[in-house]
């Protein structure tokens, strides 16, 4: 990892996809937490505070999009990158334009979501 850790929240209902990707924040040196639906995401922030949240858009209680606006609200200046299986271009696009720091699809090789992450990360910590 390049420069501090962060605090990042993984929100997905693949239980076991969510807990690999936690074990490999850590290994890469980031405080890390994971949560399986929109209820238990939003939870998890406000107790937390993530300074980064890998957000799967397809939760079946709350759509990603939705849940993205909520944690905008809640805790300003956090960096929030889409993590999905969609590969439609529309929703690249509506990622951008609903404020997704990034957009990756799963699976996403290790190098690029830790490349993803360290950025967002470097992002957060440089903000005033």
């Amino acid at each position: 990892m390049t420069g501090q850790p962060c605090r990042v929240l993984v929100v997905d209902d693949h239980v076991d996809g969510a807990n690999a990707t936690v074990m490999l924040l850590q290994m890469w040196g980031h405080d890390a937490m994971a949560a399986y639906s929109a209820e238990e995401c939003i939870a998890t922030a406000e107790a937390f505070d993530p300074d980064v949240v890998l957000m799967d858009i397809g939760l079946p209680d709350k759509d990603g999009f939705d849940v993205n606006q909520q944690l905008q609200r809640l805790i300003p200046g956090v960096r929030v990158i889409a993590l999905t299986g969609f590969t439609q271009p529309d929703i690249a696009r509506r990622a951008r334009e609903d404020g997704f720091a990034d957009h990756l699809l799963k699976p996403a090789a290790a190098k690029e979501l830790k490349n993803a992450v360290d950025e967002q990360c470097a992002s957060v910590k440089a903000a005033p």
